[in-house]
């Protein structure tokens, strides 16, 4: 039975996971992650009591980042309960479950994080546990939703196979792309190439000491370095020319698979819908990355680079499981 109220709750805890990820991005793209070295009090204090005057500097993005992680997680056990009480379906209640484990290790993922003064394991794997509760939460409010509860629609469409192909590895293309995004972030190597589409004027620049000697010498020339920081090396240079070319082949394919569902008319409208979505969204992405790297990681425009690759992620999660939805209806009626 559909449970409306259940539904939009389901909703809500999806689009504060949204929120989260941005706020999250902001604490990273400011680099406020230490800004307060302690957990789960905040300077000594109560977290949920620590006055309003004293978010100065990183510890309003970093401080803040936890309160709504808090607000993230008790929504989530609200939802958990929820589902446990009033759903029939063993496998969402599961899913539920699934969920809060996920959040109450988030959680421990990230006062680690502060504990061990970041180390970029820990960290990744902080980040990428993000991406995969907004994807869980978003499919419970899909499965909760009056669309789901029904019968669904039954469409014969003999793309069918090659589609559910294609968005399968949209999901793994993009999640792998935010991994790689994840790595560039905690290993400092966002500015280590400062120049768009070349990287030091070619395609794959030189690694070696001399050349990497050079690349320093002139991003302390630009500005984007100063002489007492700590030089880059060429290992960031990789993951940057890693995550820089991936976003190429992860487009290619997204878009692809935005094409194929807008362009088709064998499939319902919210999936042709889903196509105009993505295919709007990876080119906004593609636009924020080259503007990321232009403008020095400009800390608003990575937070949004950020989240957008977060909503593509999950679009393309959603779409997936329209799909194989759909085509598991087409071989139950024998469409």
């Amino acid at each position: 039975m559909f449970n409306k109220s259940l539904h939009r709750f389901a909703l809500f805890t999806a689009f504060s996971t949204f929120v989260l990820i941005f706020i999250g991005g902001l604490v990273t793209s400011t680099g406020s992650g230490l800004s307060v070295p302690d957990w789960p009090t905040t300077y000594g204090e109560n977290m949920f009591t620590f006055p309003i005057d004293k978010w100065i500097g990183g510890i309003q993005y970093e401080h803040g980042h936890r309160l709504a992680a808090s607000f993230v997680g008790f929504l989530t056990v609200i939802l958990t309960v929820w589902l446990a009480v009033k759903e029939d379906r063993t496998w969402v209640k599961n899913l539920g479950y699934f969920a809060l484990v996920a959040v109450i290790t988030q959680g421990i993922l990230g006062g680690l994080t502060v504990l061990y003064l970041l180390p970029t394991a820990i960290s990744i794997a902080h980040g990428m546990l993000a991406q995969t509760f907004f994807c869980v939460v978003s499919s419970i409010a899909l499965f909760t939703s009056r669309w789901w509860r029904c019968e669904g629609e039954r469409f014969q469409f003999t793309t069918g196979s090659s589609l559910q192909t294609i968005s399968i590895l949209a999901v793994a293309a993009v999640f792998l792309q935010l991994a790689f995004g994840a790595l560039l972030r905690h290993t400092y190597s966002g500015l280590s190439i400062p120049d768009f589409p070349l990287a030091y004027s070619q395609l794959f620049p030189s690694l070696s000491v001399d050349a990497v000697a050079k690349y320093n010498q002139e991003l302390i020339a630009s500005g984007v370095k100063w002489t007492g920081d700590k030089q880059i090396e060429a290992y960031q240079i990789v993951i940057h020319l890693i995550h820089r070319y991936w976003a190429y082949i992860t487009a290619t394919i997204v878009l692809i698979l935005g094409f194929r569902l807008w362009k088709s008319v064998e499939l319902p409208k919210r999936l042709r819908r889903s196509g105009i979505f993505l295919i709007t969204f990876v080119l906004i992405q593609f636009t924020l990355g080259i503007i990321t790297v232009l403008s020095r990681k400009e800390f608003i425009i990575t937070s949004f680079h950020v989240v957008i690759g977060a909503l593509i992620l999950m679009a393309c999660v959603m779409t997936a499981i329209h799909i194989v939805r759909l085509r598991w209806l087409n071989k139950k009626t024998g469409l």
